[in-house]
C-alpha cells in the first residue's frame, strides 16, 4: 500500500465514544479509486493545540480499518487501548489524527485506472491525469505535494525491485538516449513551441520570454525580471555597438530586439519553430529594426560565422548529452577571435546525468519536451572544454527559475478560461501539471540552471577583466 502523508482530522463525537472522519473519504476518488475499492485508514490518537498544532497523546498506538470511498470511517471504542488517553484527556472538539490514507485495489478493479496508484510516480500520476483517468481538485501546490508523497512511496517500493533506485534511473536514461538528427530536433521543437503564440501569450510576460528570469531583489514583476535577465546576459557578454550577435534559439525575438535597441548590436536569431519565427519577424518589422536584426528558421549546425558574441538561452537542453562536445565545438568555430559566448540552460543535479527522481523526466519526455536531456553542470563544463571553450564565469540561478515558474503557473491558473479555448483538454492538463511540477523540481534541487560565460580556450588572460564588477553596472 502507498501512503499519502497529508494529516487529516477526525473529530470526536461527544456522547458517543466514537470518532468519525471530519472530511469525507471520497477525497480519495481524486486519486483514481473505483467503486468497490477499499481505503486503509491508519489512525493515531491525538489532540489539536492551536499553538503547537496536532499533538499525539498515545505514542506508538495506531488503528487500521478499511472503508469504501464515500463512506465515513469510525473507530470502535473497543479498539482503543486501556489508558490510551492517560497523558491528555480528550474533550469535545479535540481531534484524532488520521495519519495515512492507503489506497487498496479490490481484485476485480485492478485495471488501467488503478495503475497510477499501484506504481505511483510523477510519470504515472501525470499520465493518468493527462489521459483523464484521474482528476485534480484544489490548489495546485497542494496537489503537487500529494503527488510527491505518493511518488516518494512508489520509488521506495521500486528501489527494492530490479531496476529501481539510482542505478535504474541511470540505466533508463542511457537506454533512452537518442541521436538528435536535424529532422528529429526540428520535430521536437515544433511539437513544443508551435502550440500557438496565443497560448504562450496568456501566461508569459508581454515580451514572451520563455526562459528563467533574473531577480535582483525578488520584488520585481515578471516583465521587469525578464528584461533584467536579458540585460544581465548582454552585459556579461560585454556587447558593444556594431558588434555581431548570434542568438541560438531566439524564441519570439526578445533578446535580439533588446540587443539591437539598447546595445546597438547587429543580430541574427535562429529558431526551429515556425510560429516563433513568424512572430519574431513581425516584431522586428514593427520595431523598424530590419536593418540590424535577421530572424532565421535554421538549425545551429547550418549557421556560418563568425560572430563577435553568441548567446544560447534555454536551447542546449535539446542538443542531447552525446552531442554536447560537438555543440560547443560549433559555438567555438562560430566565434570571432576575441569573441565571447554565454550558455544559459537547465541542468540536472545528478552527477551521473541520470533522469530526475520520481519519473518526472519521463513525463516531460513523453508529453512536453520530446528528446530533451539535462546534463549536470560538471558535464557542461567538461564538454565545453572538449569543444574548445574555456569557462570564465559560472552563475547558478535555481532560485530564480523557481520564482519564474511560480509566476507562469499562477498566470496559467488565472487565465484558464482564456487558455482552454486555445487547446484541447489534454494539452491544457499537460501544461498545468508541467509548470507546477517544474517549479517543485527547482525548489527541491532536482534540477537547476546555470549561466556559463566562455570564450575560446588557449588564449592569454589579458582580455579578461580582473573582477566581476562589469556584470553589475547598476547594483540593486
Amino acid at each position: 500500500p502507498m501512503s499519502i502523508y497529508k494529516d487529516k482530522y477526525i473529530a470526536k463525537r461527544p456522547g458517543t465514544g466514537g470518532y468519525g472522519v471530519h472530511q469525507d473519504i471520497a477525497y480519495t476518488w481524486q486519486l483514481g479509486l473505483d467503486p468497490g475499492d477499499l481505503v486503509q485508514v491508519q489512525i493515531a490518537l491525538g489532540r489539536h493545540d492551536e499553538d503547537n498544532g496536532a499533538v499525539e497523546v498515545a505514542p506508538g498506538w495506531h488503528h487500521e480499518l478499511l472503508t469504501e470511498p464515500g463512506e465515513h470511517a469510525s473507530i470502535d471504542p473497543g479498539a482503543i487501548p486501556e489508558g490510551a488517553f492517560a497523558p491528555v484527556t480528550l474533550d469535545p472538539g479535540d481531534v484524532v489524527l488520521m495519519h495515512y490514507l492507503c489506497p487498496h485495489r479490490s481484485p476485480a478493479n485492478v485495471g488501467t485506472t488503478g495503475r497510477p496508484l499501484l506504481a505511483p510516480s510523477f510519470d504515472t500520476l501525470g499520465q493518468a491525469y493527462v489521459e483523464g483517468q484521474i482528476d485534480l481538485d484544489g490548489a495546485v501546490p497542494d496537489i503537487m505535494d500529494v503527488a510527491w508523497r505518493l511518488s516518494e512511496a512508489g520509488e521506495q517500493a521500486q528501489s527494492e525491485q530490479k531496476g529501481g533506485g539510482l542505478l535504474g534511473r541511470i540505466a533508463r536514461h542511457l537506454g533512452q538516449a537518442v541521436s538528435h538528427s536535424k529532422q528529429s530536433d526540428r520535430e521536437a521543437i515544433q511539437y513544443h513551441y508551435d502550440v500557438s503564440n496565443e497560448f504562450y501569450a496568456q501566461w508569459l510576460d508581454p515580451a514572451m520570454v520563455y526562459s528563467c528570469a533574473y531577480f535582483e531583489t525578488g520584488q520585481e514583476t515578471l516583465a521587469e525580471a525578464q528584461t533584467r535577465k536579458i540585460d544581465h546576459i548582454l552585459t556579461k557578454l560585454r556587447l558593444e555597438p556594431g558588434q555581431t550577435l548570434l542568438d541560438i534559439g531566439c524564441g519570439w525575438g526578445a533578446l535580439v530586439l533588446r540587443a539591437a535597441e539598447k546595445f546597438g548590436a547587429r543580430c541574427v536569431g535562429i529558431t526551429l519553430s515556425q510560429n516563433q519565427h513568424d512572430l519574431a519577424v513581425e516584431r522586428v518589422r514593427a520595431a523598424g529594426l530590419q536593418d540590424r536584426i535577421e530572424i532565421r528558421l535554421q538549425d545551429y549546425r547550418d549557421v556560418k560565422g563568425p560572430f563577435d558574441r553568441i548567446s544560447s538561452v534555454g536551447m542546449f537542453e535539446h542538443v542531447g548529452l552525446k552531442n554536447l562536445p560537438g555543440y560547443f565545438r560549433i559555438v567555438h568555430d562560430l566565434l570571432a577571435p576575441g569573441g565571447w559566448a554565454l550558455n544559459h540552460g537547465i541542468t540536472s543535479t545528478d552527477p551521473d546525468n541520470a533522469e530526475t527522481s520520481y519519473g518526472g523526466g519521463r513525463f516531460i519526455d513523453r508529453y512536453v519536451f520530446p528528446q530533451g536531456e539535462l546534463p549536470h553542470i560538471g558535464t557542461v563544463l567538461t564538454t565545453m572544454q572538449q569543444g574548445g571553450l574555456e569557462a570564465v564565469d559560472v552563475e547558478g540561478l535555481r532560485r530564480h527559475y523557481a520564482r519564474t515558474l511560480s509566476f507562469w503557473s499562477e498566470a496559467f491558473e488565472a487565465h484558464t478560461a482564456q487558455i482552454k479555448p486555445l487547446v484541447d483538454e489534454r494539452r491544457w492538463r499537460i501544461w498545468r501539471v508541467y509548470l507546477i511540477g517544474c517549479q517543485w523540481a527547482f525548489e527541491q534541487d532536482e534540477i537547476s540552471l546555470f549561466q556559463v560565460l566562455c570564450r575560446r580556450a588557449g588564449q592569454t588572460p589579458d582580455a579578461q577583466p580582473w573582477s566581476r564588477r562589469w556584470m553589475y553596472p547598476n547594483p540593486a
